[in-house]
């Protein structure tokens, strides 16, 4: 597996807004040949499930937003978290690219708001038969404390207020018809239900990069296969907070 990166809840949670986590991959990350259609197909903006309220005052250029974006997120995250974790450059792009892409079986490692995490991939075994090695879990304690801390009140003023720059990106992306909003919580949707595995995680090495041995979990959306590779334990922590995230996000709206 290469280098994981951290990104899904630090993703959409930091930078749902996005800071959201987006974990490095640490499985092979190619496309699978079959991609789930309701993933591929982002909701349409004529059915808006979830609408978000007007932004009080003008939001800022989208060329021109990572400076007040950086600005106003210790709101919510922490100044540290933000110069520690966080890129500086494109960020809006950066957090509607990812959180697209989270049901989807990859996540563009060049497009990640988030940095790497820190050590390198472990494996127990050997070539013929190897498991997750629970080591790796400590790596994402750092971003896994941050999602935690999170202040959900916070973070939703900077997200209405930011919400027209994240809508146009996203309609830049190629859906001049889709709500980001909507695709922020169905892919926090794709996040709550990853399985919990009681267990080592077995793994294979075909090529470079491991995989899970498990078909089933390889064939996973890349979002749930990075909250797998966190550990349950961290799983479990940035679960709790993505539901409390899920909750504001949906919340009733005048639009």
């Amino acid at each position: 597996m290469n280098k994981p990166l951290v990104a899904g809840a630090l993703v959409v949670v930091a930078g749902g807004l996005g800071l959201w986590y987006y974990l490095e991959s640490g499985s092979s990350s190619a496309p699978n040949k079959t991609p789930d259609a309701a993933a591929q197909m982002p909701p349409d903006a004529s059915a808006v499930a979830h609408p978000m309220p007007d932004a009080a005052g003008a939001a800022p250029d989208l060329e021109h937003s990572d400076a007040e974006l950086q600005a106003a997120l210790p709101a919510a995250i922490g100044a540290a978290a933000v110069k520690a974790y966080l890129e500086h450059d494109n960020l809006v792009r950066r957090i509607v690219v990812t959180v697209d892409n989270i049901p989807r079986q990859k996540i563009p490692v060049e497009r990640r708001p988030v940095r790497r995490v820190g050590g390198a991939f472990r494996a127990e075994g050997d070539e013929l038969h190897a498991t997750l090695d629970t080591a790796n879990f400590a790596r994402y304690q750092p971003y896994v404390t941050v999602v935690r801390n999170l202040d959900v009140n916070g973070f939703m003023q900077i997200y209405v207020r930011f919400y027209p720059l994240l809508q146009r990106a996203y309609e830049n992306l190629g859906y001049p018809k889709g709500y980001f909003n909507d695709r922020l919580v169905e892919s926090i949707d794709v996040l709550l239900a990853t399985p919990q595995v009681d267990g080592p995680i077995d793994l294979v090495r075909p090529n470079v990069m491991y995989e899970f041995a498990d078909p089933a979990l390889e064939a996973r959306p890349a979002g749930q296969k990075l909250m797998l590779r966190m550990g349950p334990d961290n799983a479990a922590a940035v679960k709790a907070k993505l539901t409390e995230l899920r909750a504001a996000l949906t919340a009733a709206h005048p639009h």
